[in-house]
């Protein structure tokens, strides 16, 4: 197999693979409405085993992120994919609060290794003359991902003719066993570097990152002390703060607030997820081919342009279904375009090939602490304050989110050695990925 083949398949499987660990995290929110009342369950343990899962999540993003730089991201993603595929099987065994938050943190624990290994993966494949672009079309991963995990255990649950014994249990059941499958192809068809796959120096083209694979504990030090990297972070908490209040609480807010019926509600919602993809590769495109591979400038404009979506919220719903269709179609395009780009590209940029996991991991991994302080402040200012109020605060966040990214607007991707690596007239083309 040569490199360009050997690229294509490394592309395939760390996309479906990162799809894949959706499975077992979309499928807890399916399980939910089912477990609620079962042995005591009631809404404030469901919480708390949410609030699990997602802590562990959070910090776990951080330490194996820097684990993946340190022993390779194979090592760290198969194991978290083992976890995660073990944890589910034993979510199904019972139905007690201790039972269900002891395993659904450890499923949060296994699902952090997932993003920040496979960055790591992509960087050590993959030079940063088209890291935008590529980055867009890799990261439509948890896009679709969540979008066909939530119809797979949607399902497994109310099918009746394969184990129908089990219940709700199937639930956790048969995700966990389709991933145990995308797990064996992970396993087969990955390796860490070039190097690792049979491919040497002298033999590769100047896509190939050039430097050391993984990461010393001085790797570590200089990357904490880049100011980017916080800068990066502290706008992705922000932006996460918003995405996932849109992403979990819009059905809610349309049935409640502006009397839709449930089932309108989930159809109009789910643009917000389906035209996130176009938002995505968007920003790709216009990061590689008209600012200089910077991820700042595209990023920022997203996030004002979400911003005025969000304020303008209220006048756009008055307008009935065609105006809040559009106002959550802009929504996704103007948040998963920064989102992409911030996770995916930006956290290469800054960790480059040998810290891209430890980067990533922290970049995520404070970013989801604003997700975990998201559903809380929903439910207080919407309940004290009102749906209009609850806007006005995302809108600011996503101003914040904007105005922190100023300091870093020229900033551009550099190889190993610190030389900037972006040339106008060599942009990859992303179909072929080169």
């Amino acid at each position: 197999m040569d490199l360009t083949a050997c690229r294509r398949r490394i592309f395939a499987i760390t996309w479906l693979t990162y799809a894949g660990f959706y499975l077992c995290r979309k499928n807890l929110s399916i399980a939910l409405p089912i477990l609620h009342g079962v042995s005591g369950i009631g809404n404030i343990e469901l919480a708390n085993i949410v609030f699990g899962y997602s802590l562990l999540y959070a910090v776990g993003q951080i330490g194996f992120g820097f684990l993946s730089d340190r022993i390779g991201p194979k090592r760290v993603v198969g194991i978290g994919l083992l976890l995660v595929v073990g944890s589910n099987l034993l979510l199904g065994v019972r139905a007690s609060v201790l039972w269900l938050m002891i395993f659904s943190c450890l499923n949060g624990a296994g699902q952090s290794t997932g993003w920040s290994g496979l960055v790591k993966t992509m960087a050590s494949w993959f030079s940063a003359r088209s890291r935008g672009v590529l980055m867009a079309w890799w990261g439509t991963n948890y896009i679709f991902g969540g979008f066909l995990a939530s119809a797979f255990a949607t399902w497994a649950v109310a099918q009746r003719f394969l184990l129908p014994q089990l219940g709700w249990r199937r639930g956790f059941v048969f995700p966990a066993l389709l991933l145990l499958l995308i797990t064996v192809i992970f396993f087969l068809g990955v390796k860490d570097t070039p190097e690792e796959a049979g491919f040497m120096r002298e033999t590769q083209d100047d896509l190939i990152p050039v430097g050391r694979a993984r990461s010393s504990w001085s790797d570590l030090g200089t990357l904490l002390r880049t100011p980017a990297l916080w800068m990066i972070a502290v706008s992705y908490f922000f932006l996460e703060f918003c995405r996932y209040a849109l992403m979990f609480w819009l059905p809610f807010y349309m049935v409640h607030r502006l009397k839709y019926s449930l089932q309108s509600a989930g159809y109009v919602s789910s643009l917000y997820d389906l035209l996130g993809i176009a938002g995505a590769i968007v920003a790709g495109y216009v990061s590689d081919h008209f600012t200089q591979s910077r991820r700042a400038p595209v990023s920022a404009a997203m996030l004002c342009g979400l911003g005025c979506v969000l304020l303008t919220q209220s006048a756009l719903a008055n307008r009935g279904l065609v105006g809040t269709s559009l106002a959550i179609s802009l929504a996704g395009i103007l948040s998963y375009g920064p989102d992409t780009l911030l996770s995916g590209a930006g956290a290469q940029d800054v960790g480059r090939a040998r810290a891209a996991a430890t980067a990533s991991g922290l970049i995520d991994g404070i970013g989801h602490l604003g997700a975990l302080l998201s559903p809380y402040l929903v439910v207080y200012v919407s309940g004290h304050y009102g749906w209009d109020r609850l806007f006005l605060l995302l809108s600011g966040a996503a101003f914040l989110a904007a105005a922190v990214l100023l300091p870093i607007w020229d900033l551009k991707p550099v190889d190993e050695q610190g030389v900037q690596l972006h040339d106008a007239n060599r942009v990859a083309d992303s179909l072929t990925l080169r």
